[in-house]
């Protein structure tokens, strides 16, 4: 059975902790990055710091030692290192492979994970979380939205009627790691506020203005929605923030596949009193009821 980390330090497989602490001292201090500036000592110096965190300690050398370079997809640990690719955090795919800690300063904690090897390691966790910001009428409707991240550029699907706060995937968008598929990208929506609609649930709901004349005596307004611009009925005697419903055009319920209605307000706006004929102020300011 092949165990590279020894082969990392330089060291037998019957080596004892005391051979084993200077082989350490020994390459740290040459590949140690304030004394060697190259690239390659760099990631030298990780691989020893990697190897002595194991090897150093009685009990992850024993269990390194029971399932060797299997831990590593049969790979020696320097090739496996090195073929995660650049941006890759080679501790945190350790650490979902072997346990919390990984291979830092905090230990190599956990183990192998809880239930030890069995059938064999855990699957990397490759996904990544980013937030994207999209406006109102993307999130009812659905839509496209470009975006950039690890240097790659694309689109992203935005379904209709998501929410602030939901979460969407793009599969294979995420970390890669040698011998794994690629993760996702888990994208937290956040949904900017419109100045216009207000929702709830799969509800929409929109003031729209009248004159006062059309309040009294009815008659018929164009508003614009999100969909279309529609022609509402608008009754004698409307009062001040009356709601009209306007089925199936609200927000889509994904579950159901069936939308919410559009509730619109009415916002009755009064004439200034100098912009009316005076004998018609006189009349209204005798005969208006008090109280209306």
């Amino acid at each position: 059975m092949s165990k590279s980390l020894y082969e990392t330090l330089g060291v037998s497989e019957n080596a004892t902790q005391s051979e084993i602490k200077k082989a350490y001292r020994n390459l740290a201090k040459k590949y140690h990055p304030d004394i060697n500036k190259t690239k390659e000592a760099e990631e030298k110096f990780k691989e020893i710091n990697a190897a002595y965190e194991i090897l150093g300690d009685e009990e992850k050398k024993a269990q390194y030692d029971q399932y060797g370079d299997t831990m590593f997809g049969g790979q020696n640990f320097h090739d496996f290192a090195r073929g995660q690719g650049a941006g890759v955090d080679i501790n945190e795919i350790l650490r979902q492979m072997f346990g919390q800690g990984g291979f830092g300063a905090g230990g190599f904690s956990g183990g192998f994970g809880a239930g030890g090897f069995g059938g064999g390691f855990a699957q990397p966790d490759l996904d990544i979380s980013a937030t994207l910001t999209i406006d109102f009428e993307t999130a009812v409707k659905g839509g496209k939205k470009n975006i950039s991240i690890n240097g790659e550029t694309f689109d992203i699907k935005i379904p209709q009627g998501v929410k602030d706060g939901q979460k969407i995937r793009a599969k294979g968008k995420g970390r890669s790691a040698q011998g794994f598929p690629r993760g996702d990208l888990i994208i937290t929506l956040n949904v900017q506020e419109s100045s216009e609609y207000t929702r709830d649930g799969d509800d929409l709901i929109k003031s729209f203005d009248i004159p006062l004349k059309t309040a009294l005596f009815g008659g018929k307004v164009e508003i614009e929605t999100l969909e279309r611009t529609i022609t509402l009925k608008v009754p004698k005697n409307t009062k001040q923030n009356q709601k009209f419903r306007v089925k199936e055009m609200g927000v889509l319920n994904r579950k159901t596949n069936q939308k919410g209605s559009l509730y619109l307000k009415a916002n009755i706006i009064l004439p200034k009193i100098e912009d009316l004929d005076p004998q018609l102020v006189q009349m209204l300011e005798e005969k208006l009821p008090q109280g209306v």
